[in-house]
């Protein structure tokens, strides 16, 4: 967990700091040192069109990184929303909102993300929306299993005897109680969604050409096999900020549940 936090705090620093980090622009083209290999005037060496590549994977940390947390963060609310209101309430509105939540969940994750950003057109904002899309359903189902479980104690209905409203009930009894498995699966789920938001790019349902994506670039290199450094750098950009996550997220899981921790 503390060389995820390390990790994640030097990309996050690296993102704050690009424009004094970098050597050179994000797009600043220089043909005649296009294909160049890593050395010295280049440390990560240069794409086709002469662009430094180590600049573009700095900036590309300010693509990723924000994105990335914003898919999560409204897909975290909106589902939260949804499981909350469903699992409290119940009845025929639970039935309603968790038949809809099942029908986003039948699809397969990426495929329905490629559909809604091939239908959306690719760029940036689309690639969240896309994103989003197919990751509020989580949230729901398992916000939802836990209000249901929450709202049976005591204390919930002790706030009911003395009169509190639904809503207060709702926000100010339950959810404080329910939150900590989603933020250990949202923090699991950082890493996934940069993971993703660089696929969607890779497949030109994401970034625009020119932009400084790391699932772009790693597209980019494609096409030139041989310069290795043009998709590796980038690639392992994507590797290090997934694999980080997904160690602070399996410490928070740890500390969430002792019984986990006992067990290691």
């Amino acid at each position: 967990m503390v060389l995820g936090i390390f990790v994640v705090v030097m990309w996050v620093l690296i993102a704050i700091f690009t424009p004094q980090l970098a050597p050179y622009g994000p797009l600043e083209q220089n043909i005649p040192e296009r294909l160049q290999e890593p050395g010295p005037g280049h440390l990560m060496g240069t794409d086709q069109l002469g662009r430094d590549v180590l600049s573009r994977v700095l900036y590309g940390s300010r693509i990723s990184l924000p994105f990335s947390l914003l898919v999560i963060i409204v897909a975290f609310v909106l589902g939260t929303i949804v499981g909350a209101i469903a699992g409290y309430i119940g009845g025929i509105w639970d039935e309603l909102m968790m038949r809809i939540t099942e029908v986003f969940m039948a699809f397969p994750t990426i495929i329905l993300a490629m559909a809604v950003a091939a239908a959306l057109g690719p760029s940036l904002i689309n690639a969240v929306i896309a994103m989003v899309v197919v990751w509020w359903p989580n949230y729901a189902r398992v916000v939802r299993g836990l209000v249901i479980g929450t709202k049976k104690n005591e204390y919930v209905e002790a706030a009911r005897a003395i009169g509190a409203s639904d809503f207060r009930i709702l926000a100010r009894t339950i959810l404080p109680n329910c939150v900590a498995p989603g933020i250990v699966m949202a923090t699991v789920d950082i890493g996934n969604a940069i993971l993703m938001f660089a696929g969607l790019s890779f497949l030109g349902l994401g970034a625009e050409p020119s932009t400084p994506e790391w699932g772009r670039m790693v597209s980019d290199g494609i096409d030139f096999f041989d310069q290795w450094w043009m998709s590796a750098f980038p690639g392992l950009a994507i590797f290090s900020l997934v694999v980080a996550f997904n160690f602070i997220g399996d410490g928070i899981r740890d500390l969430a549940d002792p019984r986990m921790r006992r067990q290691r």
